[in-house]
């Protein structure tokens, strides 16, 4: 059987076009081997409307109607940057988007996928400026507004982001372990995988008196990327590079 492959965090954007050639790369051969190719949150680092048709998106676009259409599964989970991707994307695309957080069954293993930020539960500020921003109607008065305004409200929010980020401690920023609990218990999870923190590790631990473990998906950089493969075998991380 073959694997199932899981990425985040990749942040694509006109310009980061050596990571947009990487991903690409990905998706014209391993992503064809893999029986699905899970995408758990920021594939874009700014996504402002499925109607941005900027380079390179609608190139994107097109590498991932290939690959569904090859017949490789592509699931579209929303991320902290990309959480207006829309449905228009995802028709265009031939990806099914994913409810954060999702159940899945992998290899006889029930597995919760999430984006990971819903887990950083110690960073009040962002889950307060998360549940404002997420309200469909802020959503929506967003994408009335034109292109170039939402393009320049993007960019604004990426260099409040930037700072905000650098104020704060990292054990802010990280997984708050009883919040991973509580998620596992709620859904009866025994393997969590998740993106969002840019801090990718294997995580064994106990719950509830049995094994359980946290996958955690790494950021991609430039040239470089990783993808984790889930197969009935186990799972291995594997790097994706530009040729």
């Amino acid at each position: 059987m073959p694997a199932i492959l899981f990425i985040s965090d990749l942040h694509l954007a006109p310009d980061r076009l050596v990571t947009v050639k990487c991903f690409l790369g990905l998706l014209r051969k391993r992503a064809r081997e893999a029986q699905a190719l899970y995408i758990l949150g920021d594939l874009f680092d700014a996504w402002i409307g499925d109607d941005d048709a900027q380079p390179p998106y609608p190139t994107i676009r097109a590498a991932l109607h290939k690959l569904t259409d090859s017949g490789t599964s592509c699931y579209l989970m929303h991320g902290n940057r990309d959480f207006l991707i829309g449905r228009t994307f995802a028709r265009d695309t031939g990806c099914t988007l994913l409810a954060d957080p999702t159940l899945v069954d992998l290899a006889g293993t029930p597995t919760l996928l999430m984006h990971g930020d819903l887990l950083c539960t110690d960073d009040v500020p962002y889950q307060k400026f998360r549940r404002r921003i997420r309200n469909p109607v802020a959503r929506r008065l967003f994408l009335l507004k034109p292109l170039p305004k939402r393009r320049t409200i993007a960019d604004d929010y990426r260099w409040k982001s930037g700072t905000a980020i650098a104020e704060k401690t990292p054990a802010i920023m990280d997984v708050h372990q009883q919040t991973v609990e509580e998620y596992m218990r709620r859904y009866s999870a025994r393997r969590l995988i998740h993106g969002h923190t840019h801090r990718p590790t294997d995580h064994t631990f106990m719950l509830d008196g049995s094994p359980a473990i946290r996958l955690v998906l790494a950021e991609w950089r430039a040239d470089r990327g990783e993808v984790l493969a889930v197969s009935g075998k186990g799972w291995q991380r594997e790097e994706v590079a530009t040729a």
